[in-house]
């Protein structure tokens, strides 16, 4: 008897009006998987082009063709292409458990079955992208609540003058669109899998013109319509996309080269995109490949983004040092804000237990705990008066919180200051200290999350607070980032610092004892995280997309039980 699960078919939708003969490659392989494929060509690719196309693939009985739409980037013909391919992939192919969206500048980058066999683990789930308007960071171009309150009856691209004229005369008019019952707007990444359940149920919705009405009066549909719908039909979703789909801080996508082989294999991604049509190494390599016998890891499209954190900031800051025609930094002021040197340690203490006794007993520093925390001011041995009469009165430093960091630091001239700042802390002082070239800073990205898992409380208490501490300290360290920083800044996120704790603290040590530091012989205490991706997953699922901290992946073969009692939750 075979104890093995049934593996249901899985479907593809390509939308394709580029490179026709990289497109056929791929269908092909999709095909040739046992994956019914129903490819939709963009209006404005000519008649001799598609039916030269349409005949390439005639002999493919898993391969047809949907009526044509034409598709202009942030319009609505883009969902009508979908729309369309899906219900005739789902008319022809009632068998099929998922359904995947793909553009023609897709390639797969495992074996087919592979992606079946990980479907077939989660029947019910839908892999989508799907965040709350309030918690996106990644829009470019101004509009975020905008495009689901204003009409976009103008291209962007090809209307660029009416487009901007209409948005400003909205904006003086104050206008406001009233939302569809039932639909509250998510945004995402275009490129999802559902359920044929999710996506039948959201085809044949009786309130499907009404949304239909609203969203094609929105900006860019393509990234909100389904990822606000499929919140209302899921059975479960996870919000995240199976495609490594990367683009960059102007919002134009990356393109992926030959040289770029190492690196999608790294992602395990069960898909890609945008692929050169040049590329004939990653075409060759790919749709090549066999199944493995051993287990892959868990796809994981943020697996690579310190690659492209690192590539980003080489080309908009450069390296230190480096003059040339096409980036000359501006001379920075020649003096400092603040009497001597001190260091800021933002997401220490949140991951290291007793953080502040070890690092004070290594460095024979004075080590403050958070000095610009909310209710007080934490100073070291939390002494109510310290040095200068300064007191540890919230109320009273706010009053000028700037002024209280220059006092602390005159008042303890000779002796090196060290102290705790965070994203919940006065935001005042943290752009004041941006430009101090005596501050050095050493940062834990996203370790703001750990007081909130080890909290106990519900993920809906959670959200908006996460999303208000993550907004935070995005705006801090993009002006740490900026080419007005005088301070040394040193960042990690908290998943390189949790992979290898000892590399940032003997880089830190090595700053302020470096003869000792050359031997790190101990260590302060993690605090125990055994659920914290679990945490971050939830997150992302109830609408909140936490991303600062790093390639957290989230533990897929819970998702088909039903879920245990998580360290997070809080018990009765």
């Amino acid at each position: 008897m075979n104890d093995q699960p049934e593996i249901r078919p899985l479907g593809i939708i390509m939308l394709v009006h580029t490179a026709l003969h990289r497109a056929s490659q791929v269908a092909r392989t999709w095909a040739n998987a046992g994956c019914p494929v129903v490819i939709h060509v963009d209006e404005t690719v000519s008649e001799q082009k598609f039916l030269s196309f349409q005949s390439e693939l005639k002999d493919e009985a898993l391969i047809s063709f949907c009526k044509r739409h034409a598709c202009n980037w942030g319009g609505w013909g883009l969902v009508s292409a979908t729309q369309t391919a899906a219900a005739q992939i789902l008319d022809r192919h009632p068998d099929v458990r998922h359904v995947y969206l793909a553009s023609g500048s897709c390639i797969p980058l495992r074996p087919a079955q592979e992606l079946i066999q990980f479907l077939s683990d989660q029947p019910d789930t839908d892999f989508i992208e799907s965040a709350r308007v309030e918690d996106v960071t990644w829009t470019v171009g101004g509009l975020d609540q905008e495009r689901f309150d204003f009409f976009f009856p103008f291209s962007w691209k090809h209307n660029r003058k009416l487009f901007d004229l209409s948005v400003k005369l909205q904006r003086r008019l104050k206008v406001k669109r009233r939302l569809p019952e039932g639909v509250l707007p998510h945004m995402g990444s275009q490129w999802w899998c559902l359920t044929k359940e999710t996506l039948s149920r959201i085809l044949n919705d009786p309130l499907r013109p009404k949304y239909d009405a609203y969203f094609k009066c929105t900006w860019i549909p393509d990234e909100s319509y389904f990822q606000s719908l499929a919140r209302k039909h899921t059975r479960h979703l996870e919000s995240r996309s199976l495609t490594l789909s990367k683009f960059d801080f102007q919002g134009k996508p990356h393109l992926f080269y030959d040289d770029h082989l190492k690196l999608l294999r790294r992602s395990d991604c069960f898909v890609a995109r945008k692929i050169w049509p040049g590329a004939d190494k990653l075409y060759d390599f790919f749709l090549s490949q066999e199944v493995r016998d051993a287990p892959r890891a868990t796809p994981n499209p943020d697996r690579i983004d310190r690659v492209f954190s690192r590539a980003l900031q080489r080309r908009l800051y450069g390296r230190p040092g480096l003059y040339m025609q096409s980036r000359f930094p501006s001379k920075g002021r020649d003096f400092g804000l603040t009497a001597q040197k001190y260091a800021v340690f933002e997401g220490f203490s949140e991951l290291f237990e007793d953080f502040e006794i070890w690092l004070a007993k290594l460095t024979r520093a004075t080590v403050h705990g958070h000095l610009f925390a909310p209710d007080q001011v934490e100073f070291s041995g939390r002494t109510k008066i310290y040095t200068g009469g300064l007191s540890d009165s919230a109320k009273l430093r706010d009053r000028n919180p700037t002024q209280f960091l220059t006092n602390l630091i005159w008042n303890t001239r000779g002796t090196q200051q060290m102290f705790q700042y965070g994203p919940a802390d006065t935001p005042s002082v943290g752009d004041f200290m941006t430009g101090d070239r005596n501050a050095s800073f050493w940062i834990i990205t996203g370790a703001w999350a750990i007081p909130l898992y080890l909290s106990g409380k519900e993920i809906p208490e959670l959200r908006k607070q996460a999303a208000k501490l993550q907004q935070r300290e995005l705006a801090h360290i993009e002006m740490l980032r900026s080419h007005a920083t005088q301070a040394r800044v040193s960042i990690w996120s908290l998943a390189e610092v949790i992979d290898g704790p000892a590399e940032p603290l003997q880089t830190m040590l090595s700053q302020y004892m470096p003869r000792e530091a050359l031997a790190l012989t101990s260590m302060p205490k993690l605090h125990k995280l055994d659920g914290f991706p679990q945490f971050l997953q939830e997150l992302k699922n109830a609408g909140m997309h936490p991303y600062l901290m790093g390639d957290f992946a989230s533990n897929d073969n819970t998702t088909t039980t039903a879920p245990k009692p998580r360290p997070y939750r809080r018990r009765t």
